[in-house]
């Protein structure tokens, strides 16, 4: 789909389909007005027919109309313009506005919706909602359908707006469109079957990203199981022992700022397919599963949007890949490993493995002396209970960080919800055999979880984004990938690429 930012008059341009705002009671902005006028009150007399009443996410489409050198107008329901829109009830403006397009048979639609009262939204931030609303919408995943998709006749759209805001909007385009192709490769990666997204696939890809990106000087490292020995990485080893599939610990260095200027590192959680192992989950759902790699994926594709822009910021990524299954080699509950770190955990359940892969890869972190760290991982189910699937979960050691975290969360509306991280949750964790065990017991899971990863992450700036509830669709013909959180974390990148 082709994106471009146009100054121009509605009454004027020249395209298959113009859509326009109109609010409650009749309401019209100046581009609703121009084409009211113009086509001798034809939309105020649909209004007034009560052909639209103007609530949020209503359509309607008119055809015939003269005076003008558009085809069609499409009129969508702006709600109370004094209240504005929020940012969930925009999105369904937007939804809604496509959701008639696609129907269409027009190449190209106009969006002329620079004036609605969106809240706390200026030219830039609504060109890009707007942007981003609409590229998630036309995100198709038939790789695996014998039938594909009927290819739609909608191949461009216009994002209109005055002369004084064009230059917000073009930023605000340039800054979606890397966001929703970052967006795009999570949610295929997430989407992808299992048997094919492996360790290795990952690996794979991770390195034809840095070919594609070559001239960046994205760089990209594979530690294999040797390596992984040879450092000591018992915890991580030990949640892959009973797979056939080896395990991958990825490396991404991406260098656009000073070469001695400390990076962002952001630590994927990759387990491509999780069977609780030896703790076996309940076979319902369990192909959703393939969802558990989606930590990784959403720090290749924060990769991908923060390449596309070249930010000015040093970066690494780290994607702690594996796959835990049941096998005579699994590992045991019960069972004590070495971690990187020279911490020993005891292993009460097979099935909290993601922490596993995790702490060894934090510890590994501390080689790039980062400004920050972020681990992002499908972590917990008590998270989604906690939550539900509107927002993730946050924890972490540094206030400073986790307002950054959390202001970039609301801006890209892709938010977040902080949990304590107080000390008397670590004694959940004691165990009478080794230092920590991995879990806690069935209070405050997702917290708990927390606390065994800040164990190796004190000598950072550290946060923990628990994205369980939020990564994917769960249930039946539905489920699917969301790309969350790639907004939040590029958002988080923008703010500090301009300082």
């Amino acid at each position: 789909m082709e994106f471009l930012v146009k100054s121009a008059s509605p009454e004027t341009l020249k395209t298959a389909t113009l859509v326009l705002a109109v609010g409650e009671h009749g309401y019209m902005d100046a581009s609703a007005a121009a084409i009211d006028t113009a086509t001798g009150g034809a939309l105020s007399a649909a209004v007034k027919r009560g052909d639209l009443a103007g609530k949020p996410g209503q359509t309607l489409l008119l055809t015939g109309l003269t005076g003008l050198k558009a085809e069609r107008v499409l009129l969508v329901g702006t709600g109370n313009t004094e209240e504005g829109l929020g940012d969930r009830a925009y999105r369904k403006v937007v939804s809604a506005a496509l959701g008639v397009l696609k129907g269409l048979g027009g190449t190209d639609a106009a969006f002329f919706l620079g004036d609605v009262n969106v809240k706390q939204r200026d030219s830039y931030a609504k060109a890009r909602l707007l942007a981003e609303t609409l590229a998630d919408g036309l995100y198709v995943f038939d790789r695996f359908k014998s039938k594909k998709a009927e290819p739609r006749a909608l191949k461009k759209i216009i994002l209109a707006g005055s002369k004084a805001a064009q230059v917000d909007m073009e930023r605000g385009l340039a800054h979606a469109q890397a966001i929703a192709a970052g967006v795009a490769y999570a949610k295929d990666f997430g989407n992808l079957p299992p048997n094919i997204c492996n360790p290795a696939y990952i690996e794979d890809e991770a390195k034809a990203l840095g070919k594609q990106y070559k001239e960046t000087g994205l760089k990209v490292d594979v530690l294999d199981e040797k390596k992984m020995r040879e450092l000591g990485m018992g915890s991580f080893l030990a949640v892959a022992q009973g797979s056939e599939q080896p395990p991958r610990l990825v490396v991404l260095q991406y260098k656009g700022a000073a070469k001695d200027t400390a990076p962002h590192v952001l630590v994927g959680k990759g387990i491509t397919f999780d069977t609780g192992g030896i703790s076996i989950k309940p076979s319902q759902g369990m192909d959703e599963m393939k969802y558990d790699m989606c930590g990784a994926a959403s720090v290749l594709g924060t990769f991908r949007a923060a390449l596309e822009l070249k930010l000015p910021i040093n970066l690494v990524g780290l994607l702690a890949c594996a796959e835990n299954m049941p096998s005579g080699t699994a590992t045991r509950p019960g069972d004590i490993v070495t971690t990187m770190s020279g911490q020993t955990v005891e292993i009460l359940n097979t099935d909290a493995e993601g922490r596993l892969v995790l702490c060894d890869t934090l510890t590994y972190a501390e080689r790039f002396k980062p400004q920050s760290v972020i681990d992002i991982a499908t972590l917990t189910g008590a998270c989604v209970t906690a939550l539900g699937s509107v927002v993730s979960g946050l924890l972490g050691n540094d206030d400073n960080l986790i307002q950054q975290i959390k202001a970039a969360g609301d801006a890209a509306d892709d938010r977040v919800w902080q949990l304590p991280l107080h000390d008397e949750y670590q004694e959940q964790l004691d165990s009478p055999f080794a230092d920590i065990a991995n879990i806690g017991g069935p209070k405050a899971g997702t917290i708990t979880a927390a606390c065994f990863l800040s164990r190796f992450a004190k000598n950072y700036k550290w946060a923990h984004l628990d994205i369980a509830g939020t990564a994917w669709i769960s249930g039946g013909k539905d489920k699917a990938s969301t790309g969350r959180p790639v907004p939040l974390l590029m958002q988080y990148l923008l703010d500090r690429s301009q300082g």
